[in-house]
């Protein structure tokens, strides 16, 4: 598998690429290309076009959750499938993977919207929608990981915002929060969004997923903003006995966390460029 991070609030040194408070990431193996999140604008598709990555003959499109910052260049990338096709140009129409609740409105505070911008039925019309709670597989090496359990006490307890539902808003837990797991030969690789499940239940229900306790690489967002006590204890304590060979923290993971995370595992820079090669498991 090659992992490439199209979108991240970070550049890496020395490359003339941009990036944006958003995450995009692109995952190609010898069976599917699954691009994994849209960030918040059109970047994504000008640092895929600087980095030659063709985005056209997708596989799935895989939203980790609703939030602006990873879903807001669904448009975007509806106007380029069609204005391909307007033109006569190659293009395949992705099926997009993910939790059911993630087309819900939801409002924070002053902000009126900062869920999905476009609607289920619209999207319906541009790509098949494959909306489930449970796993998917997209690969015999690559799982969509569904809605995942709130085991512990210490992550993903705190609800953001005000879902609409048909009974009317209620407190969102950010049910539809998931995450990508890769089987490869040296254990699972973890692909996250924002983590708002909490990074340690996402690891936890990868394993027992997948059936492999080892733990190869972390990569995405891990919700560790300004994060309690507890939390930042109850990460470090986890990661410390699952012992993963890597860890690329990024996105949503402040700069505290990360100094603390990389005490106990062995942390790697990120940014927007960055491209990972993983062998697959046998």
């Amino acid at each position: 598998m090659d992992l490439t991070l199209l979108v991240d609030n970070t550049t890496v040194t020395d490359r003339y690429l941009t990036a944006e408070p958003g995450l995009s990431i692109l995952v190609e193996d010898e069976d599917v290309t699954v691009l994994f999140d849209l960030g918040y604008s059109d970047l994504f598709l000008k640092n895929a076009a600087k980095l030659g990555k063709d985005l056209s003959c997708l596989d799935f499109l895989v939203l980790s959750h609703s939030h602006l910052d990873h879903t807001w260049g669904l448009d975007p990338f509806i106007r380029y499938l069609t204005e391909r096709t307007i033109e006569g140009l190659a293009v395949k129409h992705p099926k997009l993977v993910a939790h059911p609740e993630v087309f819900s409105s939801v409002r924070v505070g002053a902000l009126a919207e900062i869920g999905c911008l476009v609607s289920k039925e619209k999207a319906g019309r541009h790509m098949e929608l494959a909306l489930t709670r449970t796993p998917v597989n997209l690969s015999s090496r690559l799982v969509f990981l569904g809605e995942i359990p709130r085991e512990n006490t210490f992550e993903g307890q705190i609800p953001m915002g005000m879902k609409q539902t048909p009974d009317g808003p209620v407190p969102d837990l950010i049910l539809d929060d998931s995450a990508l797991a890769y089987k490869s030969d040296q254990g699972l690789v973890i692909i996250t969004g924002c983590s708002h499940a909490g990074i340690c239940n996402i690891v936890s229900h990868a394993r027992n997923v997948c059936g492999d306790e080892r733990i190869a690489d972390v990569i995405g967002g891990f919700h560790l903003l300004n994060p309690s006590a507890s939390q930042m204890a109850g990460t470090l304590d986890y990661f410390s006995r699952i012992k993963p060979l890597a860890v690329h923290a990024c996105h949503c993971t402040d700069l505290n966390s990360k100094v603390a995370l990389a005490g106990v595992v062995p942390l790697k820079d990120t940014g927007v460029g960055l491209s990972l090669h993983f062998a697959p498991r046998p």
